[in-house]
């Protein structure tokens, strides 16, 4: 059983598919499959089905996945451990986070770790749902997570602060600042698509006011839904921080406030890397 099977099984299952698995670890697919084989021999038990159009995996092959995705994400901190102490390298900081908070939180932060840590390189890692971002965590894919603070996490968790959400009007909208949700009850919304967690964040904030936005429509993107709203397709709910300094529209506080709770969070306790930046999200006085 080696690492490299387990980048080739992980790898199939990312692409779901022999043939682009192949092309994308640069080997031929029977070389490909005759490793896939060998480590389920090992295993003692199939991983894979292979179906006419992919494949999926098996029972034994989901309760093996996660514990593969942390063995190579281990490796990969390990190499980088050991090239650093050897002076090759200054090492890599790997940050995962949701969609939302790349937009607007996480750059100021990057470029100030940028400008004191020029040598260390950064790997982000963006999910669409907060579920996401702890179950990638929790397979150790990052040293550090940013996002909603996760129930019941076993490692480490620090309060960043609170995330603000304001509402997004077309330009010449009479409503005021603040503006209550439940005013908008009868309005089409822009809002986003199943899968990103802040549908979640509109759905139960709509709720707490009595009612269920009507979708006009749905964006995968964060960063498309005020420019939507702007453009006079309805009322959108977003975190302020995604918002450009010069933007053309109407942007209104609600009441009440709708905020969400913001942790940095890790499997282990933070190497020198991680609680640099770490302390680099603390000192950025984003939240609330």
């Amino acid at each position: 059983m080696t690492l490299r099977q387990f980048e080739y099984l992980v790898t199939v299952v990312d692409e779901g598919s022999f043939t682009r698995a192949a092309e994308l670890l640069h080997v031929t697919q029977p070389a490909l499959s005759h490793q896939i084989r060998a480590l389920e021999r090992t295993v003692g038990t199939p991983l894979l089905d292979r179906l006419p159009r992919g494949v999926r995996l098996t029972p034994a092959g989901r309760a093996w996945l996660p514990h593969a995705r942390a063995a190579l994400a281990d490796a990969d901190r390990a190499t980088t451990a050991a090239r650093r102490a050897a002076g090759l390298e200054c090492g890599e900081l790997r940050v995962a986070a949701v969609y939302s908070l790349t937009l607007g939180v996480l750059p100021p932060v990057l470029r100030r770790w940028r400008a004191r840590h020029p040598d260390v390189r950064v790997r982000l890692f963006e999910h669409r749902h907060a579920d996401e971002l702890r179950a990638a965590m929790l397979d150790g894919l990052a040293d550090v997570a940013v996002g909603p603070g996760p129930a019941g996490w076993p490692g480490f968790s620090v309060e960043l602060g609170e995330e603000e959400f304001v509402v997004v009007l077309p330009p010449g909208s009479p409503h005021p600042d603040p503006v209550d949700l439940g005013d908008l009850a009868d309005e089409g919304w822009v809002h986003y698509a199943p899968g990103n967690g802040l549908a979640d964040v509109v759905d139960a904030a709509c709720a707490a006011r009595g009612f269920r936005p009507r979708a006009v429509v749905r964006t995968e993107q964060t960063a498309a839904a005020p420019v939507l709203a702007a453009a006079g397709l309805g009322p959108a709910l977003v975190p302020r921080n995604v918002l450009p300094a010069r933007f053309d529209g109407v942007v209104r506080r609600t009441d009440p406030p709708v905020r969400r709770r913001l942790v940095a969070y890790g499997h282990r306790e933070p190497d020198p890397f991680t609680a640099a930046f770490v302390e680099l999200l603390v000192e950025a006085g984003w939240g609330g």
